[in-house]
């Protein structure tokens, strides 16, 4: 800019009346530049803005209006006065005060900066916040007294100030940047240099002044065009552009940086319910009290209605989850809504079937004032509680949950008649036999109990804040619930095998349960490995590594088993030091970092490093439950569910998948991979335009002429391969060929090796065509020389005389007739044309015989007496034109990356690149044909206009070609993750999921030796 001031007021005081032109050239193109980037900033701000309004938009949250209905409302609409609903992961709306007994804990991190969660209940402390999050307790009403600007989270966003946080990706091309840029220095200064001798060796030193501010804008425009302004600002269009498109596709993007990392993720951990499921629970099969019936026989009389009663008290008390009946405008809906847990919905929907409505039987046997309480799921004990104090005086504890966890604590059973009989191993085993076949037909098995109290004051000491459900449960029934694999889970976990994906199952569900699902969706394969939580977070890390690469299912898992499979995937949050391992296990009785650093998972980060030279696995994990957060934390890609997740877990992650669905994971991965190599398309083309510019205005400049490119055309190709290639490149959709290679490594090259076969075959092509143009060009394009000289002015003419017959000097005044002033006798036009024309020579004048002579074969004589004040600048402009339009064609070339032959694929679904394509030949025309004076071109023919097309056209022919040198992938640069199969097609198995061999066996001895010594050190 202050080069370009200089310019303008220099140009001004040698010539007012048109010497401002090139200083207010360089001006305004600087302004367009500048305002071309602000304008794409400011693009990209509004659509993150419209995506926020998007989803806050589909945010749903429960309220008690009209007499006790429960609505679903948007939380912008909810006002003071208001009964909300909350449950343990739900983000709080709005300022409340607790109405309901129920104790729950309130996360106020992001209010007061305190990580320990805050116990909140109507004795105590009352007041809910908002923009917390409940993180435990059982469900809690309460009444809405701030909202909005007059909320506390209100007042506080209002004096918030967001930064913007580089991508990886960014600070990868912004480090490359700055590389490009430092070479970019050297050619400056070279230039500069070679510029500002000519000052003297070409021009004789006149316009001393005007020379170097010449050398130095251009100097200057180097630099401004050598540094790739562009990368980070592509990086910024991509993913802009890949995040509304995704959220179209049910991917809402929380963390930019999540969508470029997704597209080289190599393991998905994913759950089952819900993501690899349609979560629509249905109990289908059952036992109860004593009999097998399927779900036909559930509406006949087969259940005795006491059995019912005890069954339907437990599934409408004993529950988080609650029926929504209306839609927003009040209709029926065919099938209620389930808000909370699907599977609790489930045994709502099945008490709903036998004519009982949930809430008039929990209003009946549920009441707060009589002392009762709700115990949420717990999950590490795998069940659910409520304590109901009943009118008799009794009191009746009913509990629910994972089958082989309550079923284990039961002593007795319920017939159908209402009463309880001791439960035998003979009526053990016949249970344990049905729900072996539930579970072999991907069934969810739960276990529903009960426990009789003859009064208040039987119950164990503490119980209030400890469930009594700890033994001598009845055990009532075991349902079967049939959540249906989602149609399209099949061909997504296919396709994200085939793309090197490791797509593992993480799942609370029995062995059996897990392993026919995972069968039946393709992510159990054969040699694939089936482990148990409680055996996984048992073993060594080093026995973990043995068997990661053939680990495809976890069963009974907990959210620490998938917070510590993905820590020891990534190593991410892995103890770096002997205070931070001993951080991590802190509370552990008699654990040592001497004696077992080695022993206890999650490892630590030297031993992690060293059994990795590959480096870190990108591990993708799904979660839904508030207990998932650490490990959605952990992940490089966190993804929770939009549908089923809590508020905590959507908070925790990078990406929401609006849909719940596994296919959406799929897409989010091709659009990952789609970003990645949109900006490695642009990255190719620009530094094919940087070669290429840097060496020619060198290359012209060494060899004596004015610079081929001069500061405004230089500023125009920096904004069309910044912007406009950034935004032609950069939008570039996904295709499902993304998916047929492997992920890359961290650590693998931007530009890989057919990228640099690219770039350098079109950067030598390129070159040669223009300096070809720039030396020869006159003889066969019909032109003028490079800056043939129109016009000439006589300047501080000396007193030397020429010889008009032999062109030199000569002090003998009878025959060097011919003096500068001559040229102002016989050229009056002082034009080119009479420069170098024949002129007769005055046999008078001189006494001898009549000749002609040139101006032009007079030795010396322009050197001497004359000064160029405008040329011809034709060849320049067919330069900088045939140069404008091979990057036109070369951006065709760049839409591929590797050996692809069809170039033009799919730009019918990509408007943005043949606008930019359209625009930038119309602004060309523009430039070339009536802004010449601006940009220092001549206007052309219609014959040069197809001459530059033409010769630019062989970039395509060109690309060809070069695709035909045998240039591949570095193998090296891809992520072999082995999509689970075993090294030697061997099943790998262990415990009973699959069946023993004996390649697990020596791995669990080794580990249960290792308990057994461990007990005895303690």
């Amino acid at each position: 800019m202050a080069a370009a001031v200089v310019s303008l007021v220099i140009g001004v005081l040698e010539s007012p009346s048109e010497g401002w032109i090139d200083g207010a050239a360089i001006l305004f193109a600087v302004f367009v530049v500048s305002m071309v980037s602000s304008i794409n900033d400011y693009t990209k701000e509004l659509q993150f803005r419209e995506l926020e309004k998007s989803s806050q938009q589909d945010e749903r949250c429960s309220v008690l209006r009209n007499g006790g209905v429960i609505e679903r409302i948007n939380p912008s609409d909810i006002a003071v006065g208001d009964i909300v609903i909350l449950q343990a992961g739900d983000n709080i709306p709005a300022d409340c005060v607790i109405l309901t007994r129920n104790e729950v804990k309130s996360n106020e991190s992001g209010l007061n900066g305190e990580s320990d969660d805050v116990k909140k209940s109507a004795e105590g402390d009352c007041f809910l916040l908002s923009s917390c999050l409940l993180t435990e307790g059982e469900e809690v009403r309460a009444v809405v007294i701030g909202i909005g600007l007059n909320s506390q989270w209100g007042k506080i966003k209002a004096n918030l100030v967001s930064e913007a946080v580089n991508t990886p990706l960014q600070d990868k091309l912004e480090d490359i940047a700055e590389k490009i840029g430092k070479i970019g220095l050297v050619f400056a200064v070279a230039t500069f240099t070679v510029m500002f001798v000519s000052i003297w060796t070409r021009d004789h030193g006149h316009s001393v002044a005007g020379g170097v501010i010449e050398a130095f804008i251009l100097a200057v425009t180097i630099i401004v065009v050598a540094i790739p302004e562009g990368l980070p600002l592509a990086v910024t269009i991509s993913l802009a552009y890949s995040t509304k498109k995704m959220y179209q596709d049910q991917c809402f993007i929380r963390v930019l940086a999540a969508c470029e990392t997704m597209g080289n993720a190599t393991n998905i951990c994913s759950d089952k319910t819900g993501t690899l499921t349609e979560n629509r629970m249905t109990v289908v099969e059952g036992w109860f009290a004593g009999v097998a019936l399927s779900s036909d026989q559930f509406t006949d009389n087969a259940v005795d209605i006491v059995v019912k009663r005890i069954l339907v008290e437990n599934f409408c008390v004993n529950r988080q989850a609650y029926l929504v009946t209306m839609d927003d405008d009040g209709r029926p809906l065919h099938r209620p809504t389930i808000v909370g847990s699907k599977t609790e919905g489930a045994l709502m929907l099945l008490a709903l079937q036998w004519g009982f409505q949930y809430d008039h039987v929990a209003a009946e046997c549920f009441s707060e004032a009589r002392g009762d309480r709700i115990f949420a799921f717990n999950s590490s004990k795998k069940k659910s509680t409520a304590v109901v104090h009943r009118p008799d005086g009794t009191v009746r504890v009913l509990c629910k949950g994972a089958t082989e966890w309550v079923l284990k604590t039961c002593t007795s059973y319920l017939c159908q008649n209402g009463d309880t009989y001791p439960l035998s191993d003979e009526t053990r085993t016949d249970i344990e036999s049905h729900i072996d076949k539930m579970t072999k037909k991907s069934l969810r098995t739960l276990c529903i109990a009960h426990k009789d109290y003859p009064s208040a004051e039987d119950l164990p000491h503490g119980w209030e804040t400890v469930a009594p459900d700890d033994g001598d449960l009845c055990c009532d029934c075991i349902v079967g619930i049939a959540d249906p694999l989602r149609a399209d889970v099949k061909d997504a976990v296919r396709e994200a095998q085939e793309a090197g994906v490791f797509v593992r199952m993480v799942t609370g569900d029995n062995c059996e349960t897990a392993k026919a699902i995972a069968k039946e969706c393709g992510i159990l394969t054969e040699g694939g490995l089936v482990i148990e939580g409680p055996e996984f977070r048992a073993m060594s890390p080093s026995q973990v590594d043995a068997i990661l690469p053939r680990l495809q299912v976890m069963a009974r898992s907990s959210p620490d088993d998938k917070f510590l499979l993905v820590v020891r995937l990534n190593g991410r949050n892995l103890p770096s030091n002997q205070e931070e391992w001993e951080h991590f296990h802190r509370g552990k009785v008699g654990v040592s970092w001497a004696l077992d650093r080695e022993r206890l998972m999650p490892g630590y980060k030297e031993e992690w490093e060293s059994a990795r030279p590959e480096g870190p696995q990108v591990v993708g994990v799904t979660g839904d439950g508030t207990n998932d957060a650490p490990a959605l934390k952990a992940a490089d890609v966190g993804l929770a569910m939009g549908v089923t997740g809590t508020k905590v877990a959507q908070s925790a992650s990078d990406i929401v998948i609006l849909d719940d669905k596994f296919s959406s994971i799929v897409r989010a991965i091709m659009w990952g991979r789609s970003v990645y190599d949109n900006i490695r398309k642009f990255l190719q083309f620009q530094l094919t335009v940087n070669i290429v510019a840097l060496f020619v205005v060198f290359i012209g400049a060494c060899a004596g002429f004015d610079p081929p490119l001069n500061a405004v055309m230089m500023l125009w190709v920096n904004l069309i391969m910044d912007s406009f290639g950034a935004l032609a490149l950069g939008t570039e959709p996904p295709t499902a060929v993304l998916l047929d290679r492997k992920p890359y490594k961290i650590n693998a090259s931007l530009v890989s090796r057919p990228m640099w076969r690219n770039i350098f075959v079109q950067s030598v092509f390129q070159l040669c065509l223009l300096l070809l143009i720039l030396f020869q060009g006159s003889s066969f394009l019909g032109t003028k020389e490079y800056r043939w000289c129109e016009e000439y002015d006589v300047h501080s003419p000396s007193g030397n005389l020429w010889d008009p017959y032999t062109g030199q000097q000569s002090l003998d005044n009878t025959t060097a007739t011919v003096s500068c002033y001559t040229f102002d006798d016989v050229c009056e036009s002082h034009s080119g044309h009479c420069f170098e024309s024949k002129h007769d020579i005055i046999e008078e004048e001189l006494g001898t015989e009549p000749g002609h002579f040139s101006f032009e074969d007079l030795k010396d004589f322009r050197k001497e007496c004359l000064q160029c004040t405008r040329t011809d600048i034709t060849l320049s402009t067919i330069t900088f034109n045939t140069f404008v339009f091979c990057q036109v064609f070369n951006e065709f070339n760049s839409r591929r990356l590797f050996n692809e032959w069809n170039i033009v694929s799919g730009l019918n679904k990509n408007p943005i690149f043949l606008a930019v394509v359209a625009f930038t030949i119309v602004t060309q025309i523009f430039l070339v044909q009536i802004a010449g004076k601006f940009v220092g071109t001549t206007p052309l023919t219609a014959t040069h206009w197809g001459i530059c097309a033409g010769l630019a056209a062989l970039t395509i022919p060109v690309g060809f070609l070069m695709r035909l040198i045998p240039i591949s992938e570095n193998p090296h640069s891809f992520f072999d993750s082995g999509v689970g199969q075993a090294p030697d097609g061997k099943k790998t198995i262990i415990k009973d999921c699959i069946s023993d061999d004996d390649v697990s066996q020596p791995l669990l001895r080794q580990h249960r030796a290792e308990e057994l010594r461990y007990s005895d050190h303690l």
